[in-house]
């Protein structure tokens, strides 16, 4: 028992990792420019068709290489080209509305139809079949007793604590964090400090789908099939993670990657894995309920 109480455990981390790295990206372009960024999920599955061709390119061009060699040049590979293609959504889908100030329903509207465009973009350009994602690493497996872990799930996890300290830092100890928490603040009076508002915006989105970039090559290497349509359901639920965390809160959206990741396991746990689904976000919708600002939002007073 307490040996299956461990091995769910280990698998509610990777799972939650995987959710905090996407819930990330939807809470930083949030944070700083209240917009719901729905074509992330897809962001997500950009990023992991990239990591399939470079790592199929690095794979085919650096035969002997060793498998590690490989991956640290598919992940920063990857993280950038994937940056390019959400600083291309935001500056010819988003930019345009919110320079025009239109209203934030025709916002939201664009983000989907962008998701859209990229799903059934890949769809046209790369055909519905999936893709086997290569191997890059062997995949080495830690059991003690009847717990295993492997190199790969150390990884993810490991990957996902650094990606939030690294952003904590970003956002609470640099001038470009503080500029973002000061158009968060009042988008307003920041260009009378100076500020260039859309530069700031634009690294915000290069941190939130490099982060997706990533999740997408770590995701790849952990459940190597690859589909147009695989960002839909794990981009909502890391929506999902984010709100019920208090969206616009790094913390928020990094721990509450984590509560959907364990409400999950415990659900495939204890009831049919038919039920994870609808019980993980039935638990999650209670919270918002009782806490609609989500579990680490603050309450904010809007000028109508």
């Amino acid at each position: 028992m307490f040996e299956s109480i461990i091995q769910n455990l280990f698998n509610a981390l990777q799972w939650g990792s995987f959710y905090s790295l996407i819930a990330l990206g939807y809470t930083l372009v949030y944070g700083v420019l209240t917009l719901i960024n729905f074509a992330h999920g897809d962001i997500f599955m950009v990023g992991a068709y990239i990591a399939f061709f470079v790592a199929t390119f690095f794979l085919a061009t650096l035969e002997g290489v060793p498998g590690w060699v490989t991956l640290s040049l598919t992940i920063p590979l990857t993280m950038i080209l994937t940056a390019c293609v959400g600083v291309a959504l935001e500056r010819i889908a988003y930019r345009p509305l919110r320079r025009k100030g239109v209203n934030r329903l025709y916002v939201v509207i664009t983000a989907l139809m962008c998701g859209l465009i990229l799903e059934n973009g890949n769809l046209a350009l790369l055909g519905a079949s999936r893709k086997s994602f290569p191997e890059m690493i062997d995949k080495v497996v830690y059991t003690i007793g009847s717990v295993s872990l492997t190199n790969l799930k150390i990884a993810v996890i490991f990957s996902a604590v650094l990606v939030f300290i690294f952003l904590q830092f970003i956002v609470t100890q640099t001038r470009i964090g503080m500029a973002m928490r000061a158009i968060s603040y009042d988008k307003f009076a920041v260009p009378l400090m100076g500020i260039p508002i859309d530069a700031v915006i634009v690294f915000t989105f290069i941190l939130g789908s490099s982060m997706a970039g990533l999740a997408g090559v770590l995701y790849s290497m952990s459940y190597p099939i690859l589909d147009p349509y695989m960002g839909a359901l794990i981009g909502w639920k890391a929506f999902i993670a984010a709100v019920v965390g208090g969206i616009g809160d790094i913390r928020g959206a990094f721990l509450g990657g984590f509560l959907l990741g364990f409400v999950e396991i415990l659900v495939v746990a204890f009831f049919p894995s038919t039920f994870r689904d609808l019980i993980a976000f039935s638990i999650l919708l209670i919270i918002l309920v009782y806490k609609p600002t989500g579990l680490f939002g603050v309450a904010k007073t809007t000028k109508i």
